[in-house]
């Protein structure tokens, strides 16, 4: 028989026992999830000072990163590797580079004819004006032909062609990076190479040089045509003056020059606009960055070409004088 005056000490208790074993739960749960050792940042410390000098500089040379440009130059440069190659086995889009093109050459047609007008205009200015003192006007002609063959037509061609075309294929190529189209057409099965940038590489390679002849015989026309109606200077003597000065070796190199520089273009453009990350802003800058490294690198390549074809002393000019 119960006493009843024990159940409450019994409840008393075994409420006592329960809030204890709580207790202890809580404080052995806050123990294991409490971190046991030194805090990372001393643990890392401490290991760098157990390590050696060296192991110190082999962790850090393993954990360098290339800056943006480095990385981005050494895509620019396997990207035109693969496209030279694929260009050569055939494995490009046909008629991709069909419309590529025609967006480099009819479509830069009109911009680079009027330029090399005035810019043939302008030199002829300045050429009479000097020589017409030295009584040397008959040798104009000469000096302008290889001028423009030489350096302003293949430059000013290329330059034209990085403004208008090179900055196109930045923004179109950045653009659908960043909308994550190229790798839509990974998943389709197509390489982008083959189908976005072997395409544009050759295009440029054979519309630059086309370019420059058609921009060259502009520029000597309105040459001639200023000569003759403004300083009285007759057709003939200026064309005869050229026809002598330029010489087979000329027009080769012009025409080589030309299809470096649209090699060039064409390569990095594409190299930026595959490299682009950060949406709207980041296609902005890589359009900017390809535009400015391609005139950077016309004036590079035609300093190094100028160097190689042109050593020496020349006698161009001694048939004209």
């Amino acid at each position: 028989m119960a006493v009843p005056g024990n159940e409450e000490p019994s409840e008393s208790s075994a409420s006592a026992d329960r809030s204890t074993s709580a207790l202890g739960a809580s404080t052995s749960g806050r123990l294991s999830s409490s971190p046991v050792g030194p805090p990372p940042s001393l643990l890392a410390a401490s290991m760098s000072e157990l390590l050696g000098p060296s192991e110190r500089v082999l962790r850090q040379i393993v954990a360098w990163r290339p800056p943006e440009y480095v990385w981005r130059a050494i895509a620019a440069f396997v990207l035109g590797g693969e496209s030279l190659y694929r260009i050569c086995r055939g494995r490009f889009h046909r008629r991709n580079t069909l419309q590529q093109l025609w967006l480099v050459g009819p479509g830069s047609l009109g911009v680079c004819l009027l330029t090399l007008s005035f810019v043939g205009m302008v030199f002829t200015i300045q050429f009479i004006r000097e020589f017409a003192r030295l009584g040397l006007t008959r040798s104009v002609g000469g000096v302008l032909g290889l001028a423009l063959i030489r350096e302003l037509s293949p430059v000013i061609t290329s330059i034209i062609v990085a403004g208008r075309v090179g900055s196109a294929f930045a923004a179109e190529l950045g653009t659908m990076q960043v909308s994550e189209q190229t790798d839509s057409l990974r998943v389709l099965g197509t390489d982008p190479v083959d189908y976005l940038v072997a395409p544009r590489v050759l295009a440029c390679m054979l519309a630059t040089p086309a370019l420059n002849v058609l921009c060259f015989g502009t520029g000597m026309a309105a040459s001639v045509f200023l000569a003759q109606v403004v300083y009285d200077v007759p057709a003939r003597v200026v064309l005869d003056s050229a026809l002598r000065a330029i010489d087979t070796w000329d027009v080769l190199t012009s025409l080589l020059k030309c299809w470096v520089f649209g090699t060039l273009i064409a390569t990095v453009s594409c190299s930026w606009g595959f490299t682009t990350h950060g949406g709207a802003k980041g296609v902005g800058e890589s359009t900017t960055a390809a535009v400015v490294i391609s005139l950077v690198l016309i004036f590079v390549a035609d300093f190094g070409l100028s160097l190689l074809f042109f050593q020496g002393q020349g006698d161009a000019l001694r048939q004209c004088f």
